[in-house]
């Protein structure tokens, strides 16, 4: 069935969120339950309270919403977004609290060319193991004078056993300003992106919304928060990276806050099961 594309903020002139159709999209890989190699090991504890906790499980009583990520990190940052955007959001709940097993299937959730193809295979994906309303994202960094690179291969954009002794975060960083060696700051233009979507199993529906945060890309790491490529990406507006950023500062200006305000609201516009076609 078609899916609803949301962008996040509206364009200038439009006091609404554009809607516009996406159809097609990919089917998930069969196998097991899980969320990728790098989003493993999220604990239930990394949620934040303010979204709620439940239980696995159908709807029910309580709206629940699958998060299909096994990053704390992610985990804890979307939970938080939900819950300063819409204080009536669904109740979280995580793979691990839904009782979803890790396998290797989930290596092959995302091997589109684009964050939407991506994020949909791993909605789909889980929503097709649980029968629950879920949400997947897939982000990643556009680097201008690599002509948007790396893209959707941003976690994994470090060559394997290039650097020895650092963690996936601390090589990618590495790689990235090697590859940005003498080029000028002018030339040095980025944004993180961050695309959401929604997959609805009892009306058949997909939803995605979009989020983009500009900045560029710093010659040296700064500030200890954040993750990923937070201590070299510099926000636009504060001129600080995002590893320097509060998290409230963050959330209100990153890709990820974008587009998950975005779902918010598309919740609040939705009756209380999350089921109805899926439009605004």
């Amino acid at each position: 069935p078609p899916s609803i594309f949301f962008i996040y903020p509206p364009p200038p002139n439009h006091n609404r969120l554009i809607l516009g159709a996406w159809r097609g999209g990919p089917q998930p890989p069969g196998g097991g339950g899980g969320g990728g190699g790098g989003d493993r090991a999220a604990g239930a504890g990394a949620i934040d309270e303010r979204a709620g906790r439940a239980h696995p499980g159908g709807i029910g009583g309580t709206v629940k919403l699958l998060l299909a990520t096994r990053s704390v990190d992610k985990a804890r940052e979307i939970a938080g977004i939900l819950a300063d955007a819409w204080p009536g959001a669904p109740r979280i709940v995580t793979l691990e609290e839904a009782g979803v097993p890790w396998t290797e299937a989930e290596e092959g959730l995302e091997p589109f060319d684009t964050f939407e193809e991506n994020a949909a295979s791993k909605a789909r994906y889980f929503a097709g193991l649980t029968g629950m309303p879920t949400v997947a994202d897939d982000s990643g960094l556009e680097v201008d004078a690599l002509g948007g690179r790396p893209g959707v291969r941003t976690r994994r954009f470090a060559p394997p056993g290039r650097y020895p002794g650092l963690d996936q975060d601390e090589a990618n960083n590495r790689h990235l300003l090697e590859r940005l060696d003498g080029v000028r700051p002018a030339r040095r233009g980025a944004r993180y992106v961050c695309v959401a979507c929604l997959v609805v199993p009892s009306s058949g529906t997909s939803v995605h919304f979009r989020g983009e945060a500009p900045g560029r890309i710093r010659s040296r790491p700064r500030g200890s928060g954040g993750f990923g490529y937070d201590p070299i990406f510099e926000d636009h507006r504060t001129v600080r990276s995002y590893a320097e950023l509060s998290a409230d500062e963050k959330n209100e200006r990153s890709h990820r806050g974008k587009a998950f305000r975005a779902l918010a609201e598309h919740l609040a516009l939705t009756p209380p099961t999350l089921g109805g076609d899926g439009e605004a």
